[in-house]
C-alpha cells in the first residue's frame, strides 16, 4: 500500500523547513518500519522506490515546485529509473534520504537520490522525471522560469551515459528470444 500517512508527514515537515534552491541537496530522515520490509526482514527494492518519493516531495515543497504545480494544475511523472542496492536496510533503521537535481535537459529533470544508514550508503537511484500538464510534459525551461531559477545545472557524464544507454532499449518491449 502507498504510504499516504508517511507522505502527509513528509509534506507537513517540509513546509516547516527553510526554502532551498534547485541546486541544493534535500536531506530527510525516517525509520524503516516493519511494513516496509519483506519476508527477509529488509526493505525490499519496490518499497525503496516508493520511499524515494518522500525525498522528492521534500525537495518539491522546499523549492516551491508544489505551489507552482497546484497553481498551474500541473503534475509530476517518473519516466525512468536506475537503482543500485548495496546494503540491507532493516526494520527500525534510521534512514537518511538525500535528494538533489543531478541534471536538467529540455524535457527531463534527473534526480539523484540515496539512502544512508549509520553514515553508510545503502542504495542510490537516478530518476528521469518531468512536470506534466494536459497534453504532455512541460518544457523544463518553462518550469525553471516559473520558479525564478536562472542557474544552470551541468549534466555529469554518468547521467548522460545512463540516458543515452537507456534510449537504446527498444520501445515497445520486444521478446528477447
Amino acid at each position: 500500500m502507498y504510504p499516504f500517512i508517511r507522505t502527509a508527514i513528509t509534506l507537513f515537515k517540509a513546509r516547516r523547513q527553510p526554502s532551498m534552491g534547485i541546486g541544493d541537496t534535500s536531506s530527510i530522515r525516517f525509520r524503516a518500519m516493519p511494513w516496509d520490509c519483506d519476508i527477509f526482514l529488509e526493505v525490499n527494492n519496490g518499497r525503496q522506490l516508493t520511499l524515494f518519493e518522500q525525498g522528492r516531495w521534500d525537495l518539491a515543497v522546499r523549492t516551491g515546485l508544489t505551489r507552482l504545480l497546484r497553481n498551474q494544475g500541473w503534475g509530476l511523472v517518473v519516466a525512468g529509473s536506475s537503482v543500485r542496492y548495496r546494503r540491507r536496510i532493516r526494520p527500525w533503521d534510521q534512514i537518511e534520504c538525500r535528494t538533489q537535481v543531478a541534471a536538467v535537459d529540455e524535457r527531463w529533470f534527473y534526480m539523484s537520490q540515496s539512502f544512508w544508514v549509520d553514515g553508510q550508503p545503502c542504495s542510490h537511484a537516478l530518476f528521469r522525471t518531468a512536470v506534466t500538464r494536459k497534453g504532455g510534459t512541460v518544457p523544463c525551461q518553462e518550469v525553471l522560469d516559473a520558479l525564478g531559477v536562472t542557474q544552470q545545472i551541468p549534466t555529469p557524464d554518468w547521467v548522460r551515459a545512463w540516458d543515452e544507454s537507456d534510449h537504446q532499449r527498444p520501445w515497445p518491449p520486444q521478446e528477447l528470444l
